[in-house]
């Protein structure tokens, strides 16, 4: 008993001490910052400092109080005006509650990220439509009676419907490519990727290898845990060697850390016999190089890769939809700690680099300073890594709470207590992990069901992970280099090749429009696409009264491309139609469901000959059918 006081009063002790001290600083450091910049106190450190020395302050204020009304109130006991002595003994008594109070929650506030202003993108947007992120949500991909337990899992056929999955997939390459085959979006893929990377305007040749980055970490957890699930890898395969015309014998799928689970290999390797699946039936990890070729920008840390990484020519990172309780979100970038681990005995050498290293400071966030070293940066930005990767997909077809546990259903809309039933997929590395981060701050709060403190406890199912302060600093410097430290050039590959900006990062205006600045056409930032479903009670609000538009389509006349810009007053569902003069179709966009506001869509018209095209645009929404249109004049 004795010895639980003692570490009681310690605690206490040092929690104060930690208080005073980051008060004091964080004051200092506001005043020192602001004072001479007003405008950055708007920048993500300032917002977290601001709770800090904002209660520091109050709090000197409130000791401050009770010391003068307690004196007061002595006073007016000698002079035996007891009346007067009370009140000042209530002030005082107000005064310092508000100061412990305040101590106590600034702790908290200090914990967590607030809400970040939306719409202010950073960085340059990557992708044949630079910084488009598509998100495919169709709630028959999973079944939500799934009991997932016994025999039952939500990995098989009966829970995760293979057809639908392979649609989705077909959905949302067309979308990312802007085009309408399978085929068609593949090569567009390609000869983007292959043109910025100095290779010319050509497609897949044969003979090129391939790598899928799955993720396999629940392989400790048993059958209840989610990975990368079968359907979403059988999928993939399917389009590489189905689609592309990729030698099966020219693929490499797995986790270089983990062993890949039976239901993922049974599935694959009965259609797919000839792929290489790395760590099928616990096999050794794949062989790594032969010497270090990732290392830390900060000399942290320098290791190996698989050969197979140096081997090929394109990747597909393929990570599942999760938070985590050392980086707070773990999407595409976190899913290369499997790429390294495999090599290094393990990544605890890596997580000094993220928001909460050790996992179990009950909130805390001992590296949650925006403007640190984040070794995700350098996984970003490695060429054999960030710099191979053609395609970023994302499993949101069930989520789970951490690393590798059980599937989760998700409250926000249009989810609405169901499984996320979504895949995300982007050429752009930083928009595709801003919008996941957007989806999982939202969803997972401190008031969800799986989320907060038991009994002043952490655990690794609890969070909120994904409001752990600093859990998009690494997006924030991946996007623009004037984030970084001031003491670090990003270098991966050691050789004085400095990175440059990886991608778009911003935040969407609000969680009930999900929209971006490209969405909204205010901005160069991030535009999110695709089929998803409208938030319930959304078509109640009357965010355009004026109605649906069509705008002229700019430049008009064009040469080659033009931009058609739209407005929608409700969510609707949207198909471009785009004839000839002579009546005949020549270019259609399929039926997609957009939420409400203004979008833009590029069309190339290279390969037609010059004269006038009619764009009609027909929406189908609960006000009714509309079908708008405009002439356009191609020039050559």
């Amino acid at each position: 008993m004795m010895l639980q006081k003692i570490l009681l009063f310690a605690k206490k002790f040092w929690s104060r001490i930690v208080f005073y001290t980051l008060g004091l600083g964080s004051l200092i450091w506001f005043l020192v910052r602001v004072i001479p910049k007003p405008s950055r106190a708007a920048y993500p450190c300032m917002k977290a400092a601001t709770p800090l020395a904002a209660s520091f302050v109050t709090y000197l204020i409130g000791i401050s109080s009770l010391t003068l009304f307690f004196r007061k109130a002595r006073q007016r006991m000698i002079q035996s005006k007891y009346l007067l002595a009370s009140m000042f003994i209530v002030l005082g008594l107000a005064a310092g509650l508000l100061a412990v109070i305040n101590t106590n929650s600034s702790i908290i506030a200090a914990d967590y990220q607030p809400p970040q202003a939306g719409n202010e993108p950073i960085g340059e947007g990557k992708g044949i439509f630079p910084g488009r992120v598509v998100w495919i949500h169709n709630p028959d991909a999973t079944d939500e009676d799934c009991p997932n337990s016994g025999s039952d899992f939500w990995y098989q056929d009966d829970y995760t419907n293979t057809t639908v999955v392979m649609n989705m997939l077909s959905e949302g390459l067309q979308d990312l490519a802007g085009k309408t085959t399978d085929a068609d979006a593949w090569d567009a893929l390609f000869k983007h990727f292959n043109n910025t990377h100095g290779r010319g305007d050509v497609g897949y040749t044969s003979g090129e290898k391939f790598v899928i980055k799955i993720n396999m970490n629940a392989v400790w957890n048993g059958d209840a845990g989610i990975n990368t699930s079968p359907q979403i890898c059988y999928a993939i395969l399917h389009q590489l060697v189905d689609v592309v015309g990729v030698a099966e014998t020219d693929i490499g799928i797995g986790d270089p850390n983990c062993s890949l689970v039976s239901n993922v290999y049974e599935k694959c390797h009965a259609a797919f016999p000839n792929v290489t699946y790395w760590r099928a039936n616990w096999d050794p990890a794949p062989p790594g190089t032969s010497t270090a070729v990732i290392h830390g920008s900060d000399g942290g840390f320098d290791n190996k890769l698989p050969q197979a990484y140096v081997d090929a020519t394109y990747m597909i990172n393929l990570p599942v939809f999760k938070k985590h309780h050392r980086a707070g979100i773990s999407l595409t970038s976190k899913n290369h700690f499997g790429s390294i681990a495999a090599y290094s005995g393990g990544a605890a050498h890596l997580h000094y680099a993220l928001p909460v290293p050790d996992a179990h400071e009950e909130g805390q966030d001992p590296n949650g300073e925006y403007g640190v070293y984040r070794c995700l940066v350098d996984i970003m930005g490695h060429k054999d890594l960030g710099g191979k990767t053609i395609l970023y997909l994302v499993d949101g077809l069930w989520s789970s709470v951490n690393w590798g546990h059980p599937p989760i259903k998700w409250r926000m809309a249009p989810f609405n207590d169901d499984y996320p039933n979504s895949l995300f997929l982007s050429m752009d590395p930083v928009a595709i992990q801003s919008v996941g981060y957007d989806f999982l701050y939202q969803e997972f709060d401190e008031d969800h069901p799986t989320e907060g403190l038991i009994d002043g406890e952490s655990t690794s199912e609890r969070g909120p992970f994904p409001r752990f302060a600093g859990t998009d600093d690494f997006l924030h410097q991946a996007a623009d280099p004037s984030n970084w430290p001031a003491n670090i050039d990003y270098d991966p590959e050691d050789d004085g090749s400095v990175l440059t900006s990886l991608g778009v990062h911003e935040h969407w205006n609000n969680a009930t429009d999900k929209q971006y600045t490209r969405n909204l056409g205010t901005g160069n930032g991030i535009e999110l696409v695709g089929t998803y479903n409208a938030p319930e009670g959304l078509h109640e609000l009357d965010y355009l009264a004026e109605g649906f538009e069509l705008y002229p389509n700019s430049p008009n006349p064009f040469a080659d491309v033009t931009t058609i810009s739209y407005r929608l007053a409700i969510p609707s569902y949207v198909q471009i139609y785009i004839y000839n003069s002579s009546g005949k179709l020549v270019h259609r966009v399929r039926n997609t469901e957009r939420m409400v506001g203004t979008y833009k869509y590029s069309w190339d018209a290279s390969g037609l000959p010059a004269g006038q095209y009619i764009c009609s645009m027909r929406v189908s929404s609960m006000r009714g059918d509309f079908e708008l249109s405009n002439k356009m004049l191609l020039v050559k």
